[in-house]
């Protein structure tokens, strides 16, 4: 009897591994959020992947992390070679490029006499930033914690999808302390704070954050925002205080001012109020203190709303009000393990895999909640409003991810991409632009970058059945974009970015037609068509037979003396060489312009055989930056997949790492990473817009997309190894398949992809 038990038990066992398998119940003690956690510009012209390691949730509204530094080009606040830390915000952007924002609502544990601004890196004891044990830096999925030298303070952070909870374990001290800097903003200053002590334990205020205080582009990114808290701490209010800056009214608050020694002066000599239970000003912070023994825990809870502090007290009472530490992080975790099972991986090596489930994690960042748990939001009217059948979404890193961040998700999290069109509808609407902005934050058009990206992601969403939004609304105002942003009369754009410009709207005009012939309109579509064919007029087919920026009387603009490889010529943020190759509509018509198909072919060979192998910023196949992303995938267009299937397993072997510096640049909000899943998994669109897939050699044996309908797609590459990296056939459902590329309706509709894997290329097409 005995036996037979011990049987039954280990078989019980084994169904129990067994389902924790097929579920992927712990795939995100896969995520390293120390991965692209650097700016390290030694590394790269840009900086490396500028992400942030601390806690969040799927697409959450709130990112509790540590940040090191408000100033310089570090959008995340956070840089992993930094060795002190501010404090703990409850906002931080992912992977930018330009100088930062957020980073509010900045809460620091301390010890001794009170400080009232953070001081320098190079000499915490002057400020209430601390030193810390990089050894005790951890970073999960929904976690993150830490040990303050400085004060021997551990403290550790999770989040909710509107709030988190910092958790501080304090040592023995008469005269410990948590103190929140409500001025604090990566890349400048809130302008004007307010905070109010609602009763013995709990906070409530909001901060003003405009562009004179800096922030997103230093303010060139038209950031205008208030962010309301609602806090509680565990320990009562029993000696708390306030402290305020006085900041002259003629003195400029932008980044450079803000960090200059005469106003961190003005903060350090902030006046200290006792007595008083609410204050408002210009520079203001709030500190309660307290006497803690060995060991003693601490904790505080906060909510945030971009509405009012209605919104935060309801987004804390919903979420964070009867929770405590272990169970916020434990919906957490588990909220992450629901969302990273969207796809499952076999094969590959333990780092392989960490690699790909933190890159399916950095995708899941933005777009982030920008509406309250009771719908409302705060519209570009600068009035409130319900979202009704929708979430309100914002972070939308346009000319970054319509290509791989958004297609993407059509495929993992279409409900997340009708949020974000309906979101951008109606953000054209409330402002009465009523056409699509191309980067947009927290309601503010930006004019970063450039191009029409939301048109591309509508006519792509749209083409993929994803149609959960007014189709009219969305065609008007993609014709008013194009209207507003294009090549104009001349069919071509002038300086200073005249081939970017001119590839980018000739795309996007594309996109277009294609949605002009979806809903029958068929004189827009003609006249979108013909206007997608401006590509061909900035092409000379005389010197150098290569893209070339002309003037506006039609004039060529002289070549410097590096030619195509002059990064910023006719470009933005890439070369010639690299921007040439954007015309992902018409690759026919581009390789017919440079000669044809074998001297296409030759070039490209020679744009990857020129990269370096760590693929950091070059003037080559730059995968640092997005205008080349689609490149690899153009040899299976041209008729030579294997060089797609060699360079894919190239790139996603060395520009990818499980390490600090893992990143070979920017993140750009879900961008870098949303590359590596679809190459990863042997896909990727060439032209959102068009549903087709280009097939190339993933990196795993086997990949499942667990559909939102319940269907799964399965890809299985049959003897795949990092030697056997070339397609030998393809077969789809049982049968042979005949071309190197699969359409979005055939993943959809679930089923299994089966490729035989190789070491030698099939260069014969059957």
């Amino acid at each position: 009897m005995r036996l037979i038990f011990s049987f039954f038990a280990l078989f019980l066992v084994f169904l129990g591994c067994a389902e924790k398998h097929s579920t992927g119940q712990h795939l995100s003690n896969y995520v390293n959020p120390f991965i692209g956690a650097s700016t390290n510009t030694s590394r790269s012209y840009h900086g490396l992947g500028k992400t942030f390691p601390g806690a969040a949730t799927p697409f959450g509204m709130t990112q509790i992390s540590p940040n090191t530094i408000t100033g310089g080009d570090n959008g995340s606040g956070y840089s992993y070679e930094h060795t002190s830390i501010e404090g703990f915000a409850f906002t931080q952007m992912s992977g930018v490029g330009w100088y930062g924002d957020l980073g509010n609502f900045l809460v620091m544990p301390s010890t001794g006499p009170l400080k009232t601004y953070a001081g320098s890196p190079e000499a915490t004891e002057n400020g209430y930033r601390s030193a810390y044990s990089k050894e005790s830096e951890t970073a999960k999925a929904g976690y993150y914690s830490v040990f303050l030298t400085d004060y021997q303070i551990k403290v550790e952070a999770s989040a909710t999808p509107r709030g988190g909870i910092l958790r501080f374990t304090y040592p023995e001290n008469k005269q410990s302390r948590i103190q929140i800097d409500l001025a604090r903003r990566v890349g400048g200053t809130s302008v004007r704070q307010y905070i109010k002590v609602e009763d013995d334990h709990t906070i409530r205020g909001w901060m003003k954050c405009t562009p004179e205080g800096g922030g997103w582009g230093n303010g060139d990114g038209k950031a205008d925002y208030t962010i309301y808290f609602y806090a509680r701490f565990s320990k009562s209010l029993e000696n708390f205080g306030f402290w305020s800056a006085d900041i002259p009214d003629d003195w400029k608050r932008k980044l450079e001012y803000v960090t200059s020694e005469p106003y961190q002066k003005k903060i350090a000599g902030a006046q200290v109020l006792k007595g008083v239970r609410e204050l408002e000003g210009k520079h203001i912070g709030f500190f309660t203190e307290f006497a803690t023994g060995e060991n003693e825990e601490v904790l505080l809870k906060a909510a945030i709303s971009f509405v009012d502090m209605e919104g935060a007290e309801k987004n804390f009472h919903a979420e964070l009000a009867e929770n405590s530490f272990e169970n916020v992080y434990s919906d957490a975790q588990k909220a992450w393990d629901k969302a990273l099972r969207k796809i499952s991986v076999d094969g590959g090596t333990e780092d392989e895999k960490t690699i790909f489930y933190t890159a399916l994690y950095h995708t899941m960042i933005d777009p982030r909640l920008f509406s309250d748990i009771d719908g409302r939001y705060y519209g570009g009217d600068k009035q409130i409003h319900n979202s009704g059948n929708y979430k309100r979404r914002t972070i939308f890193s346009g000319w970054d991810v319509f290509r791989s961040q958004f297609p993407l998700q059509t495929i993992i999290n279409p409900e997340l991409v009708n949020d974000e069109i309906n979101s951008l509808i109606a953000l054209a609407e409330e402002t009465r632009t009523f056409y699509y902005e191309r980067w947009e934050f927290l309601n503010a058009y930006s004019g970063c970058m450039l191009g029409n990206p939301a048109i591309s992601v509508i006519t792509d969403a749209y083409m993929k059945g994803i149609r959960s939004y007014d189709a009219e609304k969305a065609y008007l105002y993609a014709l008013n974009t194009s209207q507003k942003f294009g090549n104009g009369e001349s069919g071509y754009s002038t300086a200073p970015y005249s081939i970017s410009w001119t590839l980018e709207y000739a795309y996007s005009d594309w996109c277009v037609a294609v949605l002009a012939k979806s809903l029958g309109k068929d004189t827009d579509m003609a006249a979108f068509e013909k206007k997608a064919q401006a590509y061909r007029n900035i092409f000379d087919t005389e010197d150098k037979m290569w893209f070339r920026p002309r003037n506006e009387n039609g004039e060529w603009e002289p070549w410097p003396e590096r030619g195509v490889l002059t990064e910023w010529h006719g470009c933005i943020e890439s070369n010639p060489y690299q921007q040439g190759w954007f015309v992902p509509h018409d690759i026919d018509g581009m390789a017919e312009l440079m000669g044809g198909k074998e001297k296409t072919i030759a070039n490209l060979c020679n744009l990857f055989e020129q990269t370096p192998e760590d693929y950091h910023w070059n003037d080559y196949y730059n995968h640092a930056n997005e205008p080349v992303h689609h490149i690899p995938f153009l040899f299976n267009r041209l008729g030579v997949p294997w060089l797609t299937q060699q360079w894919t397993r190239h790139i996603c072997r060395h520009a990818y790492k499980n390490e600090v510096e893992g990143l070979t640049g920017n993140e750009d909000v879900g961008q870098m990473s949303a590359w590596y899943i679809l190459a990863a998994s042997g896909l990727h669109q060439v032209c959102p817009g068009n549903t087709q897939y280009e097939i190339t050699s993933p990196v795993f044996s086997k990949i499942v997309f667990n559909l939102d309908s319940g269907k799964t797609f399965t890809i299985t590459a049959n003897n795949n190894s990092p030697e056997n990296i070339y397609i030998q056939d393809i077969r789809l459902n049982g049968k042979i398949h005949p071309g190197y590329y699969i359409l979005h309706k055939e993943i959809i509709n679930g089923g299994e992809l089966v490729l035989n894997m190789g070491d030698k290329p099939k260069t014969k097409i059957e």
